[in-house]
């Protein structure tokens, strides 16, 4: 169905107002999420290996996906910069510092959480708590503290 199709069986289902109370770029993205969604895009992909796949980068955001295998570690590594994840596979992740210290999080499907930048000097690895991957679209805002 497209945005417009969307748009027009909204706006003729008998809820019809003389002004519509959701502004044109929400249909757009409502639109696109339906696309996606009967496209299949939103499935996760099959991977057997822990992995960052780029997605999309400008001035203000860099986007990736991660694919974390249960038993496989993402390397340690940093953030500059806060970012939301929205797991589009969730699961209990284990976030282990260099020093050792972790805390468990568990990320269900769909939702979205803010990360914050990592503290000066620090690093993490991500850990798969779990028996099945998880999958996360990554967020990260690039000129943000």
């Amino acid at each position: 169905m497209t945005i417009m199709r969307c748009r027009r069986f909204c706006e003729n289902s008998g809820a019809r107002r003389e002004r519509s109370p959701v502004p044109k770029f929400l249909w757009t993205i409502l639109g696109a999420a339906i696309l996606l969604l009967a496209s299949g895009g939103a499935a996760p992909q099959q991977t057997a290996v822990t992995q960052r796949i780029p997605q999309f980068e400008n001035d203000e955001v860099k986007v990736w996906r991660s694919v974390v295998m249960p038993n496989a570690p993402l390397a340690m590594h940093r953030h500059e910069h806060p970012r939301v994840i929205v797991p589009i596979v969730g699961g209990d992740m284990k976030i282990v510092q260099q020093t050792g210290e972790n805390e468990m999080n568990h990320w269900e499907t769909g939702k979205a959480y803010w990360l914050t930048a990592s503290a000066p000097g620090t690093m993490h690895a991500d850990v798969n708590a779990g028996t099945k991957p998880i999958e996360v679209v990554v967020v990260e805002l690039k000129k943000a503290q």
